[in-house]
């Protein structure tokens, strides 16, 4: 790191701590400052990783990671779609799109399709990508787990949605990318997609109730979400010693946020008893119950499941009150490079490549900016 680079970077990370010791107005002027400076420094960095043909992380053979990266590029403000790097960008997406919708070919096709869409839409300001839209929109719904692939409510795999692809045993992740792809995009929260989805989402909960009929749900019942019910349930988390399987908190916002995109309220018996793992395990330091592991993708549900509950400030289990957005600010601040870039040196579900975790970055950002601002 060179001289210059670390001053910057030193004295950013001492204004991001700052933040928590400031009030009011100022405290609020001081995140807005600190998360654009940031966002600054984090596109920067991704213009530079481009490929000539549009590509972040090619080796990967994964079009997701660009999607992700255009849409973190057009949610930070500081680019629109005329935008070189994004315009590229689309049109290498373009390449994976079938007339009949969606991206089927590629290796993990519901997972690509999802995040596409949500770039895609973004970036549809005249109408030029209506019809890429409308078909991914079709596509991940004939893609989720139902009838039409012979299951029923009674079935753990109902209302789920899978990678696609070599992969496509439903689990929360991504079910939760298909949900936030179909609500950005304009679908409303009542449309049938929605409504099966509930029926996974409320398996994958520890929680004791009418709403989950797994084994497993009892035995920890603690309100938090594992990965999948299906197959049995997996929680990356582990089992416990009582043969019930973990919670972690990385799928618990997923699954809050979820719930909330499908037109539950925060007082539904689910909501209540996830907000209820939430407040035990408020935390910007680590992704509770698996440490630093997907901590990247944890602090994209975190922005985004306190977004949606609306409030500024969030009261944990004892009492303590929190400016959430100012947490999230300093602890992205603390862990940006001297380039701008995020990585995780625990590198677990991809997070290791730089590119996929500065657009978290990017994305969880958006997600301090109040509506309007």
């Amino acid at each position: 790191m060179s001289v210059s680079n670390r001053r910057s970077f030193l004295g950013q990370t001492a204004g991001a701590m700052a933040l928590v010791s400031l009030g009011g107005a100022n405290a609020q002027e001081a995140v807005a400052t600190t998360a654009e400076a940031m966002a600054a420094r984090a596109v920067k960095f991704l213009r530079s990783r481009q490929d000539a043909r549009g590509v972040w992380s090619a080796e990967r053979k994964e079009p997701g990671v660009t999607a992700l990266v255009v849409t973190g590029l057009l949610r930070s403000g500081l680019a629109g779609p005329t935008d070189p790097a994004v315009a590229k960008g689309l049109a290498y997406l373009e390449t994976f799109i079938k007339p009949e919708g969606g991206m089927p070919e590629a290796a993990h096709a519901n997972y690509a399709t999802a995040v596409a869409l949500t770039a895609f839409h973004h970036a549809n300001v005249d109408g030029r990508y209506d019809a890429v839209v409308k078909g991914s929109q079709q596509f991940l719904r004939d893609k989720q787990w139902d009838e039409g692939e012979g299951k029923t409510p009674a079935d753990p795999f109902y209302g789920g949605s899978g990678y696609g692809g070599r992969s496509n045993r439903p689990d929360l992740s991504n079910t939760t990318f298909m949900l936030e792809a179909l609500r950005d995009s304009g679908v409303p929260p009542d449309d049938p997609a929605f409504r099966r989805a509930v029926v996974f989402i409320s398996r994958c909960q520890n929680l004791d109730s009418e709403f989950n009929d797994q084994p497993w749900a009892k035995k920890v019942n603690d309100g938090g979400f594992i990965y999948t019910p299906a197959n049995g349930g997996t929680s990356v988390a582990g089992p416990d010693e009582n043969g019930g399987l973990r919670s972690y908190a990385s799928m618990t916002y997923a699954g809050l946020k979820s719930l909330i995109y499908a037109g539950l309220t925060p007082e539904d018996p689910r909501a209540k008893a996830a907000l209820g793992y939430i407040k035990k395990h408020y935390t910007v330091d680590e992704n509770p119950g698996l440490g630093q592991r997907g901590l990247y993708y944890y602090y994209v549900v975190f922005g985004k499941a306190m977004a949606l509950l609306g409030s500024d400030e969030f009261v944990d289990a004892a009492g303590a009150k929190h400016d959430w957005r100012a947490d999230l600010t300093a602890a992205l601040a603390r862990r940006q490079g001297p380039n701008g870039e995020w990585v995780n040196p625990t590198d677990g579900f991809m997070e290791g490549d730089a590119n996929l975790v500065t657009a978290y970055g990017l994305l969880a950002l958006g997600s301090t900016r109040k509506k309007g601002a």
